[in-house]
Formats: C-alpha cells, sequence, structure tokens
C-alpha cells in the first residue's frame, strides 16, 4: 500500500527547476534512499515533503490525502538532520523526550518511551547524559530515538551519518537497516553516499539537476545504470561510444562483446573494472597508476587506443607502474547504455 506519493512535484527559485516533475511513490514499511550530487534537488525534496518547503507546481499526498493544507506539526512525519539539531541546554532525556511533551504526553509515559527508545537505539540508561558529553555516533543516536518518539508514520533522514567517520557510518548504517526493518518503519533517506544508500535502502532513487535519473532496487540501479549519468555518479569511469552489432560493439578501445540480447546500434557502453581482464594476448597497455584496495588491486591503464582504462586485479602478482600488459573484455561486466541526447 503506497504511504507517500509525490504528484508532479516541482519547486522553483527565480527562474532555475531545483524540483522538476518528480514522480514517485513509496510504500508502507519500505526504505527509499535519494542520492544525488550537491545541488540535485533531494534535499528540497525532503523539505518539501515535511512542509518546509511548499511546492511550485504538483502535489504531496500521505495516505491519499493531499498536504498543501496540513501545517508541518500535523504531518506526522519525523525529521532527522544531518547536524542532528539537539537542543545543549537539555540532558538526552529532555531530547528525546521533547515531541512527546509538546503532544502533551504525560511524564510517565513520557519517561517510558524515552526508556524505550535509548535501549533501542543501543543508549540504555543515557537519558541524564548532557548532549555536550556524547560522541557524534551517540548523538545521531539522540537525534534518531528524538525522530522515532512520536511513532511518526512516515520517517525523513537528511545526510543522517554525513558527519561521521566511515568506520563509524559503516557500522551504524547496517544498525539503522536493522532497527527500520524490525521496526516496519517507512523511511526516506536522502545522501550523496551511494554505499550508505545501497546498504540502507530497499529502493534507490537517482536525481540528477531536480529530476530522477533513475529509481530501482540496489542491485537493479548497480548492475544496469540507466544512462552515463548514474553510471559516472556511481563510479564507473570506463564509459565509451559504441556501436553495437552482431554481439560486439565498435569502441575506441577495438571490439569489445557484449551481453547477450543488447540493444544495437550507437550506444555507450560501460565495461566495468572487474571485467577488464589481464591476459597473455589482447589490447596492449601501460600500467600508469595502481592502488592496493585490500582486496584487490585497481590499476589505472594507458591502451594503446583509445582513453584510459579502470581495471581490477589479484594483489599477488599485480603488474607496477610501467609495465606494459594486455587486457580483454569480459561479456558478464559490460552494460550497453543509451546514447546521450
Amino acid at each position: 500500500m503506497t504511504l507517500l506519493r509525490l504528484d508532479g512535484v516541482s519547486v522553483r527559485f527565480g527562474e532555475r527547476d531545483v524540483v522538476d516533475a518528480v514522480e514517485l511513490e513509496v510504500a508502507e514499511h519500505e526504505i527509499v534512499c535519494v542520492l544525488g550530487p550537491s545541488g540535485s534537488g533531494k534535499s528540497t525534496l525532503l523539505r518539501v515533503v515535511a512542509g518546509l518547503q511548499p511546492v511550485s507546481a504538483g502535489r504531496v499526498l500521505l495516505d491519499g490525502a493531499d498536504q498543501a493544507p496540513v501545517p508541518v506539526h500535523r504531518r506526522g512525519v519525523g525529521l532527522m538532520f544531518q547536524d542532528h539539531q539537539l537542543f545543549p541546554h537539555r540532558d538526552v532525556a529532555g531530547n528525546v523526550g521533547f515531541g512527546l511533551r509538546m503532544r502533551g504526553t504525560s511524564r510517565d509515559a513520557r519517561a517510558g518511551r524515552v526508556e524505550e527508545l535509548l535501549d533501542l537505539v543501543g543508549l540504555p540508561g543515557a537519558g541524564r547524559r548532557a548532549v555536550a558529553s556524547l560522541s557524534g555516533g551517540e548523538q545521531q543516536r539522540v537525534a534518531l530515538a528524538r525522530a522515532l518518539a512520536p511513532s511518526p508514520r512516515l520517517l525523513m533522514l537528511d545526510e543522517p551519518l554525513g558527519q561521521l567517520d566511515r568506520g563509524l557510518r559503516e557500522r551504524l548504517v547496517v544498525e539503522l537497516q536493522g532497527l527500520f526493518s524490525g521496526l516496519g518503519t517507512t523511511v526516506l533517506a536522502v545522501t550523496h553516499d551511494q554505499g550508505e544508500a545501497f546498504a540502507l535502502a530497499d529502493r534507490v532513487v537517482v536525481m540528477r539537476d531536480g529530476r530522477i535519473a533513475q529509481v530501482g532496487t540496489p542491485l537493479e540501479v548497480w548492475e544496469r545504470p540507466a544512462s552515463e549519468f548514474v553510471a559516472r555518479f556511481l563510479g564507473f569511469e570506463n564509459v565509451v561510444p559504441a556501436t553495437v552489432s552482431g554481439g560486439a560493439a565498435a569502441t575506441p578501445w577495438g571490439k569489445v562483446p557484449v551481453p547477450d540480447g543488447s540493444q544495437e546500434g550507437e550506444r555507450l557502453l560501460l565495461v566495468r573494472a572487474a571485467g577488464v581482464t589481464l591476459a597473455a594476448e589482447g589490447l596492449p597497455c601501460v600500467v600508469e597508476s595502481r592502488t592496493f584496495r585490500g582486496t584487490h588491486v585497481a590499476l589505472l591503464l594507458r591502451p594503446e587506443s583509445g582513453p584510459p582504462l579502470e581495471a581490477e586485479c589479484g594483489p599477488v602478482g599485480a603488474p607496477v607502474v610501467g609495465d606494459r600488459v594486455a587486457v580483454t573484455f569480459t561479456p558478464g561486466e559490460v552494460v550497453v547504455l543509451p546514447a546521450e541526447d
């Protein structure tokens, strides 16, 4: 069942469309992450749903009801910002219980709910602690507990882990995914971090210049980027013009095999780094750089013809800078993209 529907939502700042005719549905209990570079409109979209930003056109519907006349505090949504925005003059319990207090919840009921939520986010017994004494990760957990306290029908997260170091982000995103799944919380989150989005989301929405560039499961978006923009945003650099015909593509790197059933004609070709394989014979290249990644070595190759190639190989016996190598291409790691307009 659809909980949130955006029906042709646009936001204009002067002559610029920051959000441009966005259509999106979020089902109950679904976790959707909106992913995109800075300026793509993802945070504005979140503010529109919360009621903090009026629309220039279109409608925001929750449970089928148009939210245009509904004030922010009556929409039944929770919003957690990147900087947490905790009240420094209140202790942890005071922060978590603030929304409940504003709703007139009794002191005993409020105390019970606060204790329950602090246990849930991994901070049992922390109610009397001062906000200033908390680490960044602990502040993030308090902000989450505060957003969850009123039991919002939709929880929205704006770059929730953006201020944390990578190790803590990776640990907390797994905890969040398990927490939201266990609670059955409907979540709409925005982030610029693809790893964070892919670990957390049931579906990913990639935005570009205020428009949706692709929607799909993390696996669908990763395996089948819809355009050169999406591919490059996800970190794939081996993208070249190609003419596809008869199971192969003519490219600046020569003939590259493509998956069965690929669309023919003038296209773009994406070759994942894992599909550029060192071989005894193939396209001659020189190793320009190499980076140890733990499980593999990332190589930047200068081919005899065509633009640079990113490749991967095992750490044992990996070539060094200046080595001459040959490469072939694996069809299963090749994606045929539509030609750009």
